[in-house]
């Protein structure tokens, strides 16, 4: 169908946690190689020691509250990183007004202040993880927020796939899984058809070469794989 329609393909790869019927987190633990296992537990409880507190929250249950702390977390983010924040506070409570139970936020508490917090949208069966931010530093707070939060989220909704970002190998460990994405492109100019498509042909087989060395740390058991 692409082709015909003179679309070119390009290859990527995402890192998605996809869940096995699990009926609570310890069954998805109980999946994973030992020493990732043990891991996971000792980040879940680092943060648990910390005196973090997070709460779960959806378009309906936020308050105006809420949405300006993770405003303010969302706008840091992209100050230390040096970047431009696309969006504002007005665009947080309109989500929360118009598809409040699409929209899912995880905000820390510290000593009776807000820290941190995550943004994820779900659909029936998917949870996408999307923005993160925090005005205090938690070891493995993030870990927390953005991956094991939403893991239990989706074991307890029943959701199949939690898409929680673009990049970061450091997923693996935690029992995300290279996953192939794919994108369709058209290129009105006939001079860089030929070099983008060769271009995409090459990346194709660099990411499959890429996901064959990733999927060589895979932290499920064997016979989970």
């Amino acid at each position: 169908f692409f082709e015909e329609k003179s679309l070119f393909i390009r290859n990527d790869c995402q890192f998605h946690w996809h869940n096995q019927n699990y009926g609570c987190f310890d069954d998805f633990l109980a999946n994973l190689k030992q020493k990732k296992r043990k891991n996971i537990r000792q980040e879940r409880k680092k943060v648990n020691h910390s005196g973090v507190s997070i709460r779960q929250l959806d378009g309906n249950s936020a308050t105006d509250v809420d949405w300006q702390n993770f405003s303010n977390f969302y706008n840091q983010t992209f100050l230390e990183k040096s970047g431009t924040p696309t969006l504002n506070l007005g665009f947080f409570k309109q989500i929360a007004k118009t598809m409040p139970d699409q929209v899912l936020l995880f905000l820390a508490d510290l000593n009776g202040e807000c820290i941190a917090g995550s943004l994820m949208f779900k659909s029936d069966t998917r949870l996408y993880g999307r923005h993160w931010g925090c005005n205090e530093q938690v070891d493995y707070l993030h870990f927390e927020a953005c991956y094991y939060q939403g893991i239990e989220y989706c074991i307890q909704h029943n959701l199949k796939v939690f898409e929680p970002g673009a990049q970061g190998e450091h997923k693996v460990s935690r029992g995300f899984v290279p996953t192939l994405t794919q994108s369709a492109h058209w290129i009105k100019d006939e001079a860089f058809k030929q070099p983008i498509k060769h271009f995409c042909e090459q990346e194709q087989q660099h990411i499959a070469n890429y996901m064959e060395q990733v999927n060589k740390h895979n932290p499920y058991k064997e016979q989970n794989l």
